[in-house]
C-alpha cells in the first residue's frame, strides 16, 4: 500500500476556500424549515441503516414530526414535518441511535477537530444498494466506503466543502446508478493483473446513452483510492475560489491536467492518464433490479426490493419493514437513490413471501407499476417555491401513465427531485399546469414538447409520444 504524501494544503492563493460554507441544506444537526414544517436529513453510510435505528426514526417522526420519511435520491433519509420546538429533540433521538457523525454523541468536536455539524455535511459518498452482494460487482466497496467516510470527517479543513460536494464509489455492480453526476467518481475496472479503479471529476462513469458522462482519466490500485480522494479534495480546496462550491465550477477555470498535476503534490503514486482507458465504458447497469427478489452472490440468498410511492414512507410502514429485516433477513435496511428499499440477505426460498409482505405495506414491487416510474418533488404542500401541488398531480398521472413511460414532475427549475436527466420532465408553471420536456441528449430537461398542459392533456401527450417517440 502507497504510503500518502502529506504535503501540506497550499497558502499561496489568496482565494482558497479555508473556511466553513454557509449552507441552507438540511441536516441531522441543522433543521430547515419548510412549507409543511422542518427538514430534518438523516445521511446514511452507503444507504445502510439497521432494524433498530429504523424503529427510531419512525418513532421520532410520529412523536417529533408529521410522521412522514422520504428516502432520497442520494440514498438517505429525511423526516419531514418537524414541529417547532422539537427540533432539539428529535435530533437528540437520532444522535443517539448512532445516526449522526462520527463522534457525535460524545460532543461538539465529532472527528480530530472537525465539528459535528460539519462532519455531518461532507458524508456524501454514493455506492450501490447491492454493494458486498450483486453477483455482477467486480469489487466489495463496503469497506472502502467506510475508510472514505472516515477520512471526510478526519480533516478540519473539509469543512470547507459544499454539504452537496459527493462522491461516487462504483464496484461494477449491475444494480447502480450511474447517471447522477458527481464531483468525484470511482469505478471498478476488471484488468488482467486485477481490479483497478478509473476515476473522473464532475459527472458519471462513461456509459451507453449517459448526458453527463465524464472521461475517466486514470487509474488507481484499491488500496490508492483513499490517499486520491484525500489528494483530490485538497486540490479543489488549494483551487477553487469562494464561489466554486462543485468541481464542476473549478473546471470551468482550470483544466483537468492543471487538477491532476496539483493532486499529484499529494500522492507518491502516478495520476499520469492512462492511454488504455481511451473508449472505455462501464458496463451497463438495470435500475430495474432495484424491485423485486434477485439472486446475492452467496448461494441460496436473495434480496427483495420495494418502492414506496414518490419515495415517501410513513411511520408505520417504516417499521414494518424493519419487522420483515429481523425476520427475515440480515437486520438491515438499504436505501437506494431510485428512492426505493432493499431487504438483504433473505432467505431464497423466503423472499417470495417478504416481497408480498411489502406489497402489502404499500410498496410497488415490480417495476412496470406506473408509481414505479414516477417521481416529484415536495410540490407546494411543502415547499413555498413550487409552483404546484406536484406530490398529487404525480398520483393522478400515474392512474394513466402509458407503459414504458418514466416521468418526473418538477415545482421549479431546481429539479430537486431528479439529479439524473428524467426521459420526460413536466415542470410547474402554474397550479395543475405544467410544461412538458424531452429528454433529448443535453443536459438539463431537454426540448419542451408542449405548453400550459393540465394533468389529463400531459398524460393524452405521453401516450402519443410513446407511440411515435421520434415525432415532436
Amino acid at each position: 500500500m502507497s504510503v500518502l504524501n502529506h504535503a501540506s494544503p497550499s497558502t499561496a492563493l489568496s482565494n482558497a476556500a479555508l473556511t466553513l460554507r454557509p449552507s441552507a441544506c438540511p441536516g441531522l444537526l441543522r433543521v430547515v424549515a419548510a412549507r409543511d414544517g422542518g427538514i430534518c436529513r438523516i445521511k446514511l453510510p452507503g444507504g445502510e441503516l439497521d432494524a433498530a435505528q429504523a424503529m427510531v426514526i419512525a418513532d421520532a417522526s410520529a412523536q417529533h414530526a408529521a410522521g412522514v420519511i422520504e428516502v432520497t435520491n442520494r440514498a438517505n433519509l429525511q423526516v419531514r414535518g418537524v414541529r417547532s420546538g422539537h427540533e432539539s429533540a428529535l435530533i437528540a433521538a437520532l444522535v443517539e441511535a448512532g445516526l449522526g457523525p462520527a463522534g457525535a454523541a460524545g460532543g461538539v468536536d465529532a472527528a480530530g477537530g472537525l465539528s459535528a455539524s460539519a462532519a455531518d455535511d461532507v458524508r456524501n459518498v454514493m455506492v450501490s444498494p447491492a454493494a458486498g452482494r450483486d453477483p455482477f460487482a467486480l469489487f466489495d466497496t463496503r469497506p472502502l466506503t467506510l475508510e472514505l467516510l472516515a477520512l471526510l470527517q478526519s480533516e478540519p479543513r473539509f469543512a470547507a466543502l459544499s454539504p452537496k460536494f459527493a462522491l461516487l464509489l462504483d464496484g461494477g455492480e449491475r444494480l447502480a446508478r450511474l447517471d447522477h453526476p458527481h464531483d468525484v467518481w470511482l469505478a471498478a475496472w476488471q484488468r488482467p493483473e486485477g481490479v483497478r479503479f478509473a476515476f473522473g471529476l464532475a459527472g458519471c462513469p462513461p456509459a451507453a446513452a449517459s448526458v453527463t458522462a465524464a472521461d475517466a482519466l486514470a487509474t488507481v490500485l484499491p488500496a490508492q483510492v483513499v490517499p486520491l480522494t484525500r489528494a483530490l479534495l485538497h486540490t479543489f480546496l488549494d483551487l477553487a475560489d469562494a464561489e466554486a462550491t462543485r468541481m464542476r465550477h473549478l473546471l470551468a477555470t482550470r483544466s483537468v491536467d492543471a487538477v491532476l498535476r496539483r493532486a499529484q503534490t499529494y500522492v507518491d503514486f502516478p495520476l499520469s492518464r492512462d492511454p488504455l482507458l481511451a473508449g472505455w465504458q462501464r458496463a451497463p447497469a438495470d435500475a430495474s433490479l432495484r424491485l423485486g427478489v434477485h439472486a446475492q452472490r452467496a448461494t441460496g440468498t436473495a434480496y427483495a426490493g420495494g418502492q414506496p410511492p414518490l419515495g415517501r414512507l410513513d411511520a408505520a410502514t417504516l417499521r414494518g419493514l424493519a419487522t420483515l429485516a429481523r425476520q427475515h433477513g440480515n437486520g438491515t435496511l438499504r436505501m437506494t437513490p431510485w428512492q426505493s428499499v432493499l431487504l438483504p440477505d433473505i432467505p431464497a426460498d423466503a423472499a417470495p413471501a417478504v416481497l408480498a409482505a411489502m406489497n402489502a405495506l404499500g410498496l410497488a414491487v415490480d417495476p412496470t407499476q406506473p408509481v414505479a416510474r414516477v417521481i416529484a418533488c415536495a410540490g407546494s404542500a411543502g415547499c413555498a417555491k413550487s409552483l404546484a401541488d406536484t406530490k398529487a398531480d404525480a398520483l393522478r398521472l400515474a392512474v394513466r401513465l402509458p407503459d414504458g413511460v418514466d416521468v418526473h414532475l418538477s415545482g421549479c427549475p431546481r429539479s430537486c427531485a431528479a439529479a439524473h436527466c428524467a426521459p420526460f420532465t413536466l415542470l410547474a408553471v402554474a397550479p395543475g399546469t405544467y410544461d412538458l420536456y424531452r429528454r433529448d441528449g443535453q443536459p438539463g430537461f431537454g426540448h419542451c414538447v408542449a405548453h400550459q398542459l393540465t394533468i389529463e392533456q400531459a398524460a393524452d401527450m405521453l401516450e402519443h409520444l410513446a407511440r411515435s417517440p421520434l415525432d415532436a
